[in-house]
């Protein structure tokens, strides 16, 4: 995967190799296969390698070793890694770019915060009585309901409240 912004990446290499194996075929129609314009192609061709390019390659291998060595790190903390201990200043949406192509994403562990019941304590799940057969022959012979809380406000008591 290459961290460029090239598109076609795939078709301008697959008419590249197809002409050094059969160099009689035209370009033209090459191109109007792979759904893409002849300048393009040799835009693509003629493409000069540049500093930047080869900064962006280093970044994202060091990004990699980060992430490997510790997967629960985001964007904002790998920048802030590779700023305080390797010297490189950039910006966290450069770092956040190189993520997603490299689709490098923390590991975030989630607690459990459940409003009505504990998740270690199983004793509060309600036995299953209907097990999902909601038809009943007369009225007023099934009924099932379902709370719900929500939290609202901020942390100070006066402020701070519950609407079931």
């Amino acid at each position: 995967m290459t961290l460029g912004t090239t598109r076609n990446q795939a078709v301008y290499t697959a008419i590249q190799e197809l002409l050094q194996e059969h160099p009689d075929y035209p370009i033209r129609i090459l191109c109007e296969l792979g759904g893409i314009s002849r300048s393009a192609y040799y835009k693509w061709g003629s493409h000069v390698h540049t500093e930047k390019e080869d900064f962006h390659k280093m970044l994202a291998k060091n990004i990699e070793q980060l992430h490997g060595e510790h997967p629960d790190m985001g964007y904002r903390r790998i920048r802030d890694t590779l700023a305080h201990d390797q010297g490189i200043q950039v910006n966290d949406k450069r770092i956040l770019r190189i993520c997603r192509k490299k689709k490098i994403q923390s590991i975030l562990k989630h607690r459990y915060n459940g409003c009505t019941r504990l998740a270690v304590d199983p004793a509060y799940i309600a036995e299953n009585i209907l097990n999902r057969e909601f038809t009943a022959e007369h009225f007023n012979e099934k009924w099932v309901t379902d709370v719900t809380e929500f939290k609202y406000g901020t942390g100070t008591e006066e402020r701070a409240g519950k609407v079931y």
